[in-house]
């Protein structure tokens, strides 16, 4: 068998998420489809993250296995641009890597981004591509308040009640928010992330950005682990996935080696953290 992986873009508007889905059309079974339609047989993709509905993705890194090598790279990269680019799915680029690569569990650090239209008028060319809030955001609370967010947390109240993680201990390396011409950027990096995640601290935000909350109680929500007490989660179509960072070569092979004698060695829980906790937003 032979493994590539794909760096993607795509625009998640219409798109019941990234997961595969029977009945619904997703990006993971549109992009199966069309792989399997060009080569042949049947292909199973896999993904460093799932995103949800009308999620978009700056660069989603995913892989796919083939029994013949795929000869001209340049060639089938133009000839599967050809078929989603119509979906508004780009494949920026494609690469040959050995076995022991795996897109969910090679991806050491994910950042994802969120954006606030915070003006009276809706956008219209990035219409569905942000959250257009119309009140005036403060956005010295708002920085304040994500301070307290910064490092490892029980963030149990931003979980979705359907999040597969095992844990949510979370550890957010920085956070961090801009404004330009009124749109504010909400940047989150980290190693893994529960479902509902970035949009929910993304709308707890909003309410002490509008006063509602004080920097106060957004502090004792966060810690009342009680999902019941977030505020709604923001809207899917303004979150990102922006960029999944590698792991090295060496640590490939060290992962490789567990795979194959679990029971060799122990691992630190901090390098384990994003392969067995997974990823879902």
């Amino acid at each position: 068998m032979h493994r590539y992986q794909i760096l993607l873009e795509y625009v998640g508007t219409g798109f019941y998420g990234w997961q595969y889905q029977k009945k619904n059309i997703t990006v993971q079974g549109t992009i199966q489809k069309i792989l399997t339609k060009i080569l042949k047989e049947e292909i199973k993709l896999h993904g460093s993250g799932r995103t949800d509905a009308n999620v978009h993705a700056i660069e989603q890194s995913a892989h796919f296995d083939v029994k013949n090598k795929i000869v001209n790279l340049k060639k089938f990269l133009n000839t599967l641009n050809f078929f989603l680019n119509k979906k508004l799915i780009s494949v920026i680029k494609i690469n040959k890597k050995t076995s022991n690569f795996h897109a969910r569990f090679s991806a050491k650090k994910r950042i994802y981004k969120y954006l606030i239209y915070n003006r009276v008028s809706s956008p219209s060319i990035n219409r569905d591509r942000g959250w257009h809030i119309k009140k005036k955001l403060n956005l010295e609370l708002i920085k304040k308040a994500s301070l307290f967010l910064k490092g490892t947390h029980d963030l149990s109240v931003f979980r979705a009640s359907n999040c597969s993680a095992l844990s949510p201990v979370k550890t957010i390396d920085y956070l961090k928010i801009k404004e330009n011409k009124n749109i504010i950027e909400i940047q989150i990096k980290s190693k893994s992330f529960l479902k509902q995640q970035v949009r929910s601290i993304v709308g707890c935000l909003k309410y002490v950005g509008e006063k509602k909350w004080s920097i106060s109680r957004f502090k004792r929500i966060v810690k009342s682990k009680n999902r019941n007490l977030c505020a709604p989660p923001a809207p899917g179509a303004g979150l990102y996935l922006e960029k999944s960072y590698l792991l090295s070569l060496l640590d490939l092979n060290f992962l490789f080696i567990l795979h194959l004698e679990p029971s060799r060695t122990i691992y630190p829980q901090h390098f384990l953290e994003p392969h067995l906790q997974g990823n879902c937003l």
